[in-house]
C-alpha cells in the first residue's frame, strides 16, 4: 500500500428533511450568495426550502450555471460577489454547480487573471478560499465532498481542473427526495459518471490496499444493482439514498488513498466534451472500453480482477475474465441506453483523434494515465478505436 495522507473537512447532513438545517450551518452574519443553475430548483420545491430556512440571513442570488460551468458566466458571479461583499457562498445543484462555486470560492480572493487559476492549475490552500457549502440536487460528480472542480470556457474550447485544500465544502446536505424530480437521462449520466470515477482508481495496477479495493467494488456493485431500481416510474426511496451515496463515496478520497490511480479517460473524455458539447459522463463510456482494450496487457490482472468480483466471471484465463470485464462494462453502459461510440453522438468525427492529439501537445500533456505513460500518440489511437 502507498503511502498516504487523508483529510476530509466536509460535513454531511444525509437524509429527508436535512435541506432546512442549511440555516445551521451557515453563520447568521454572512452575507450568502446563493448559486443554481437552470432554475429546476424553482419547479421542484428546494428553491422554496432553501429560501424559508435562510429567511433571517442575507441572500443574494445568482442563476444560470450551465453544465459544464462556463467560465465567462462565472466571472458575472464573480463581479456580483465583489459588488454586494458577500462573505459566504452555497451551492443548490448538481456538480456543474458545485464546481463552479469552487472556482468562486477559489478566485474571489486571487489578485491576478481568475483563468491563470485552471491554466496553472494554481492550488487553493486552507484558509484561502470564501467559504461555502452545498445543497445537492443531482448526484453524480462526488464534488460535495472533495476539493476538485472542473471549469469550461467556450471561447477557448478548453475544459480545465484545479483544486486544493481550501475548496472542501464546509457542509453538504443530500436529502435523497431530490431524485425523484430527475430526468432518467440525468439519473443515467450520474450512475455512469460515478461509475467510471470508480474505475478511474481501481482498474490501474495490482495493489495490497485490499480494504480499498473492496469498498471500489462495492460501489461498482451497488450502482450496478441500484440502476435497474431507479429506471422504474414509481420512486424508490432505497434506491435513491443509495445512489446518492454511490456517488459521494466514488469520488470523496478515499478509495484512491493508498493506490495508484489513472485518469486518463477522464482526460480524454473533457476533450470530447469541449469539442463538441456531449453530456461528460457519455464521453466518459465512449473512452472508457478502447482505454481498457487499448492498455489491456497493462491492465489485464485488473481487469480480470473486476471481472470475477464485481461479475462473478470465474471461468477462463486471465486474459479472457480480462475481455469478460471490457464486455460486461459495456453491456452495462448500454443497458441503459448508453452509446460507447462517438459515431453514435456526432457525424463529423473523423479528425477528432487528430485535433485531440495536438491539444496534449500543445499542452504540454506528454504523458498521462498512473505511469504517466501514454504519450499523445497513444490517445490519438484510443479516441480513434473510440470512433
Amino acid at each position: 500500500m502507498i503511502n498516504f495522507e487523508y483529510k476530509n473537512p466536509t460535513k454531511i447532513l444525509f437524509g429527508q428533511g436535512q435541506i432546512p438545517k442549511v440555516a445551521l450551518e451557515i453563520p447568521q452574519d454572512a452575507i450568502v450568495l446563493m448559486v443554481y443553475g437552470s432554475g429546476s430548483i424553482k419547479q421542484n420545491g428546494i428553491y422554496e426550502q432553501v429560501k424559508n430556512a435562510l429567511h433571517k440571513h442575507t441572500v443574494y442570488e445568482f442563476g444560470g450555471v450551465p453544465a459544464n460551468p462556463e467560465y465567462d458566466i462565472l466571472l458575472q458571479a464573480l463581479a456580483l460577489i465583489k459588488e454586494k461583499k458577500v462573505t459566504y457562498l452555497l451551492a443548490v445543484g448538481g456538480g456543474s454547480v458545485i464546481d463552479g462555486v469552487k472556482f468562486l470560492s477559489a478566485a474571489v480572493g486571487y489578485q491576478g487573471d481568475p483563468w491563470d487559476i485552471l491554466k496553472l492549475r494554481i492550488r487553493t490552500e486552507e484558509d484561502q478560499g470564501m467559504p461555502f457549502g452545498t445543497i445537492l440536487t443531482l448526484p453524480a460528480t462526488g464534488s460535495e465532498m472533495n476539493s476538485g472542480y472542473v471549469v469550461s470556457r467556450k471561447e477557448t474550447n478548453e475544459k480545465l481542473a484545479a483544486g486544493g485544500p481550501g475548496v472542501f465544502p464546509q457542509f453538504s446536505i443530500l436529502d435523497p427526495e431530490v431524485v425523484r424530480s430527475i430526468p432518467r437521462r440525468q439519473i443515467i449520466n450520474g450512475i455512469t459518471d460515478a461509475y467510471t470515477h470508480v474505475l478511474e482508481q481501481y482498474i490501474t495496477a495490482p495493489s495490497a490496499a485490499d480494504l480499498q479495493e473492496r469498498i471500489a467494488e462495492s460501489i461498482l456493485i451497488s450502482l450496478q444493482e441500484t440502476a435497474s431500481k431507479l429506471m422504474t416510474p414509481e420512486f424508490d426511496y432505497g434506491a435513491a439514498a443509495n445512489f446518492m451515496w454511490c456517488c459521494t463515496m466514488a469520488l470523496n478520497g478515499l478509495i484512491q488513498k493508498g493506490v495508484i490511480t489513472d485518469w486518463a479517460i477522464h482526460a480524454m473524455g473533457h476533450e470530447l466534451t469541449a469539442y463538441y458539447g456531449i453530456d461528460h459522463a457519455r464521453t466518459l463510456a465512449i473512452i472508457t472500453p478502447s482505454h481498457y482494450r487499448y492498455n489491456f496487457e497493462a491492465k489485464k490482472e485488473k481487469l480480470a480482477q473486476y471481472a470475477e468480483r464485481v461479475w462473478g466471471v470465474t471461468e477462463g484465463t486471465v486474459e479472457e475474465k480480462a475481455k469478460a470485464g471490457i464486455a460486461q462494462m459495456e453491456h452495462f453502459f448500454h443497458s441503459m441506453d448508453i452509446a460507447t461510440k462517438l459515431s453514435d453522438y456526432v457525424t463529423d468525427y473523423q479528425d477528432t483523434a487528430a485535433r485531440i492529439k495536438q491539444t496534449f501537445i500543445n499542452r504540454n500533456l506528454t504523458g498521462i494515465g498512473e505511469y504517466k505513460s501514454l504519450t499523445p500518440d497513444d490517445v490519438y489511437e484510443i479516441v480513434q478505436m473510440s470512433y
